[in-house]
């Protein structure tokens, strides 16, 4: 065995090689990269960790707050259920006394004007009043259908009546109800009760919303609400039936669309057809608001965009103002295209060859309109500093003046007999005095020429006269007013040879006449001539 070195004795060291060295060196390197390379990833998730705990601690935050405020509004609702109810009876209370007096007043009205005819602010109250405090639905609809010129009234005074039925939602769905979803009526005549509906239902709005809170809960029942539901259904159901959204009437979309905003019932998964139902009726007043209601505003960019792709830049500019979208869509240039537009269509319809005889009138017609709703628009936005209006209001002058000119009659004497400049004969005594002022140039054809009476005539006078510059090939018509008659023949060319046409074609009537019989299509004019004199 060999044996084993003393430790306390000093042995020969064997000196480091320079490869060792290296390698130690290259060893230790590595090391302090791999050690850099995991502190560097350790800190990176921790960094991780404390961002992500931030934002789980924000969510936390935030559902705490919002749990916290719903709880408040929770709370807020069930105190208020108390207060409103209290209120309520309260409003109850005191018109119980007034109801129950007017009662005998209210019977005394209905037998005086039978017929609901009552000029009377007051008067028309108390009768709507006594509709709703007995919830006579049918009534009360028949009644407000035939108050269509006393609209303005009625706006104001049907929110107070309703607030006396004990239900109104209910009350006005069942007067609503001949007419919505579905026309029920057996005689319509034509005559569209869209406005009555529409004003009963944004009359129902102040008389269903919280005393409390506001519109933010709506005192209608579950089971009114879910009819209006159904009604709402049945209504979008027979959109087929009725052709599509191209072809409803702008009334009935403007009922289902008011309909919707009243009761609360909006859908989201709706919200592309309520875009179509309100650009297809954009031009309606209300619309801009019922959009808004009905959660259009994220949309409103595009729809606006769409108004103007269509020519419809009048209703784009109320759109705008309704959603502060004034600075992206400047409303002056979008005014003077409008008015543009309506130029080129007056234009075109002056060049229609079907209109021919009703051209210029059409025309101005459009002209005025489009300026009467412009001058409205700038007045109503204030806009009279970017778009004075006072050009607009003398063209609109110039239009309705030559209107005015057109209608009026043609300058005919009525019995004044005037003799012609180079001494010529007079026309009949009482050509002024026929039912039609507008006297014939030609003779009365043969046949109807009666043969003479000798008792239709004075003795001496012969029934027959033949002026010195009358044709010989023809013969006056019989006089027919004894010695009065004209002692010549009043016309200046016979009956085969008519006068000439007039010269140039008018595209309407001519100054001062009024279009008449076959004027402007080669035809003699039927106003009376002046008198011709070989």
């Amino acid at each position: 065995m060999g044996s084993i070195p003393d430790p306390g004795e000093l042995t020969e060291l064997t000196p480091p090689s320079f490869d060792e060295f290296q390698r130690q060196t290259s060893l230790m390197t590595s090391c302090t990269l791999l050690w850099k390379e995991l502190s560097d990833h350790f800190t990176s998730l921790e960094q991780n960790l404390l961002k992500k705990s931030a934002a789980l601690r924000n969510k936390i935050q935030t559902l705490d707050s919002e749990t916290k405020a719903s709880l408040d509004i929770l709370k807020k609702r069930e105190v208020t259920i108390d207060g409103s109810v209290e209120i309520t009876m309260e409003q109850l209370e005191d018109r119980t006394d007034a109801v129950l007096n007017s009662l005998s007043r209210q019977k005394e009205e209905e037998w005086n004007n039978p017929d609901g005819e009552v000029d009377d602010g007051e008067a028309l109250l108390m009768i709507l009043k006594n509709f709703c405090s007995k919830m006579e639905a049918r009534s009360f609809w028949k009644f407000v259908a035939t108050k269509k010129k006393e609209i303005d009234d009625m706006r104001s005074l049907i929110p107070v009546a309703l607030s006396e039925c004990v239900d109104p939602a209910k009350f006005v769905l069942e007067a609503i109800s001949e007419v919505f979803p579905v026309d029920k009526r057996r005689e319509k005549n034509n005559n569209d009760l869209g406005w009555a509906c529409v004003l009963v239902l944004e009359s129902l709005i102040p008389v269903v919303v919280d005393p409390v809170i506001g519109k933010s809960r709506l005192l209608v029942t579950p089971t009114v609400k879910e009819k209006a539901k159904e009604i709402a259904e049945t209504w979008k159901a027979s959109l087929e039936e009725r052709g599509g959204i191209e072809n409803v009437k702008t009334p009935d979309v403007h009922t289902f669309l008011q309909h919707l905003v009243t009761f609360g019932i909006v859908k989201e998964e709706d919200v592309d057809l309520y875009r179509k139902l309100v650009v297809s009726s954009a031009w309606r007043k209300q619309m801009p608001k019922l959009a808004v209601s009905l959660g259009l505003g994220d949309k409103m960019p595009d729809m606006i965009k769409e108004l103007i792709s269509r020519g419809q830049q009048l209703d784009a500019v109320h759109f705008t103002y309704e959603v502060g979208l004034v600075n992206k869509f400047l409303p002056v240039p979008l005014l003077k295209a409008f008015l543009k537009d309506a130029r080129k269509a007056a234009a075109s319809i002056l060049e229609d060859p079907n209109n021919a005889g009703r051209a210029a009138q059409l025309a101005a017609r459009k002209e005025q309109s489009a300026l009467r709703s412009v001058i409205k628009c700038i007045e109503e936005y204030k806009l009279e500093a970017e778009f004075p209006p006072e050009n607009l209001k003398k063209r609109l002058e110039q239009l309705e003046k030559a209107k005015v000119e057109k209608k009026k009659p043609a300058a005919v004497p009525a019995n004044k007999r005037t003799r012609a400049s180079n001494g010529g004969p007079m026309p009949p005594a009482k050509a002024g005095r026929s039912t039609n002022a507008y006297v014939s140039s030609f003779p009365a054809p043969p046949t109807f020429v009666r043969s003479p009476s000798h008792s239709q005539y004075p003795a001496g006078v012969s029934p027959y006269q033949s002026p010195p510059y009358q044709s010989p090939s023809y013969q006056s018509p019989p006089t027919l007013y004894g010695t009065r008659s004209p002692q010549a023949h009043p016309y200046a060319y016979s009956p085969e040879a008519a006068p000439p046409p007039l010269a140039g074609s008018y595209p309407g009537a001519p100054m001062n006449y009024p279009a008449y019989g076959g004027y402007g299509s080669g035809l003699a004019p039927a106003y009376q001539q002046a008198y011709y004199h070989r």
